[in-house]
């Protein structure tokens, strides 16, 4: 909105010629909800308190986490508010990936509310059963991947790290591919958000590397010299990664050990629903499995758990996700949280590494 309304006075005065960078638009865009999120922060705690919206604590997880029922949730509202009035303000209005990627991030975001308020109504941890909700994840990435496909993307190919030259054509596959990328990042996000920050982090760290790759896959030359695909328009992409980032920051205020809000369902499936539909966007979903490399292995820690106890009765680990592993083995959480944070920002450097090796 900025843009249209701020950048045209560049023609009287200079100053206002910042307002056509990438770059300055996506700070602007990290600032402002940053900030925004600072200023209703507290406000949204006691709102939530005042109506009872509080966490459910399963109760056959780590004892320690007992402590923590009653802590207000769904502060995931605010991010998504935070992060959609940024975006709004900062964008350039007629960019078709970042309207999609926004419909992706408020349609995931309409069913963890949902799925929140089954957990809050019935003060218990199950909310809205799994078969449902991988229904309409999947009809939602399945209908954002499918305008994706039509109005954005230039190609169906395949982005491989260390291995440029290979780009091996999907065509209409791609379709499910990208709807599989999309859900997946949704839930693996949802599963990591066991412990004060421990989603968030990550999830900063991830938005800035694809920030990176938007604004280089949308740079023509930038694009040629690294041999990566150049995607017309992409780079406006970093401008939402911008705006969650800054809204992430300021919800890790709130967040962070001992947390006094969490961000619930509606935070971490919106969160991470657009984590995987910026990875379809950039064309970067292989790399997703190294720069959310966190969130994989919570993920597969829980599909090994299961696996194994159903095919030998026997468990991998003490309890899954693997982060309340680690806890029973004795670690404390913020020594867990730590430690993931550390192997994300590590995983994040990697992933930037491969824009250079072939």
């Amino acid at each position: 909105m900025l843009y249209y309304f701020l950048y045209p006075l560049a023609d009287h005065f200079i100053a206002f010629n910042v307002f056509k960078y990438i770059t300055f638009r996506t700070f602007g865009a990290l600032i402002t909800a940053m900030f925004l999120y600072f200023l209703l922060g507290n406000w949204q705690i006691r709102f939530l308190q005042k109506w009872q919206v509080k966490q459910s604590i399963r109760t056959d997880g780590p004892q320690s986490h007992l402590g923590k029922k009653g802590t207000p949730t769904m502060g995931g509202l605010l991010i998504i508010f935070c992060t959609l009035v940024s975006v709004l303000l900062w964008m350039d209005l007629s960019n078709v990936a970042v309207w999609e990627i926004l419909c992706l991030f408020l349609g995931f975001g309409v069913i963890g509310f949902y799925d929140d308020y089954r957990k809050v109504k019935m003060a218990n941890s199950k909310g809205l059963s799994g078969r449902f909700k991988l229904l309409f994840q999947f009809s939602l990435a399945g209908f954002i991947s499918y305008f994706l496909m039509i109005h954005f993307l230039p190609s169906t190919k395949l982005s491989i790290p260390f291995l440029k030259m290979i780009q091996p054509d999907l065509g209409w596959y791609y379709l499910p591919f990208a709807m599989l990328v999309i859900v997946g990042a949704s839930n693996a996000v949802n599963l990591t958000d066991g412990l004060d920050g421990l989603a968030t982090v990550p999830s900063v760290f991830s938005f800035i590397t694809y920030a990176i790759l938007a604004y280089v896959g949308g740079h023509a030359l930038i694009a040629g010299y690294l041999q990566i695909p150049h995607i017309p328009g992409v780079g406006e992409v970093a401008i939402f990664c911008g705006a969650i980032v800054g809204a992430l920051v300021g919800f890790l205020w709130f967040n962070t050990h001992p947390a006094q809000i969490f961000m619930g369902d509606v935070g971490s499936l919106s969160i991470g629903g657009a984590l995987g539909t910026v990875a379809v966007a950039t064309r970067n979903e292989i790399l997703l499995v190294l720069i959310g490399g966190i969130f994989v292995l919570e993920a597969v820690s829980v599909m090994a758990q299961v696996a194994s106890f159903k095919l030998t009765g026997k468990r991998v680990f003490r309890m899954a996700p693997i982060h309340h592993h680690f806890e029973l083995k004795g670690w404390a959480e913020p020594k867990v949280i730590v430690r993931f944070w550390i192997l994300s920002f590590i995983l994040s450097l990697l992933a930037l590494a491969t824009l250079k090796l072939r």
